[in-house]
């Protein structure tokens, strides 16, 4: 009998919000929580990092089953959510905080990504090139309890943020 192994995968992808669910609907995804991590400022609450000066970025931090959904499609997944040509943000929600990431656990993970993004920037998808940095992972702090699951807990403001962010016109129109 093998032992099931379980790994962590941290993305940033601008507002953590719009980065939950994605993810939640997949087999092999044990959990995806909000939080923050990139930046200088030990334990920051969402306010440290929404100023901007925490350097801290919004991210999610995925439990997962690799043997079930291997690093790779998350990379999938995470690239069909943003803009990776866009260093400044994420759509309406603009600022270092809200850049684009992806944070390494392992090397393994860093190759699985670096060739990933040569996929996507040679693909022809963007007319612009791939921004996204690969960083190796650092302390990871969990948002506030508010922010977990904040698509199920706050629906409909959820909705309304998300529709007004321009988000999923973008996304339409690049993966559909």
């Amino acid at each position: 009998m093998t032992e099931k192994t379980i790994e962590k995968a941290v993305f940033a992808g601008g507002c953590f919000w719009c980065m939950v669910k994605p993810f939640k609907e997949w087999d092999g995804i044990h959990d995806v929580v909000s939080g923050y991590m990139g930046g200088h400022v030990d334990n920051p609450t969402y306010e440290d990092v929404k100023k901007g000066d925490s350097g801290h970025l919004e991210v999610v931090e995925i439990t997962y089953d690799p043997a079930v959904f291997p690093y790779a499609k998350l990379l999938d997944v995470f690239w069909q959510q943003i803009d990776p040509t866009d260093a400044d943000g994420q759509f309406q929600d603009r600022g270092h905080s809200y850049s684009t990431a992806i944070f390494h656990h392992t090397d393994e993970q860093r190759q699985i990504a670096e060739t990933s993004k040569k996929q996507l920037d040679t693909s022809g998808t963007f007319s612009k090139p791939i921004v996204t940095p690969i960083r190796p992972a650092e302390t990871f702090y969990r948002a506030e309890e508010y922010h977990q699951d904040y698509y199920v807990k706050e629906k409909e403001h959820y909705e309304e943020d998300r529709a007004r962010s321009g988000r999923d016109e973008f996304i339409d129109s690049h993966w559909a």
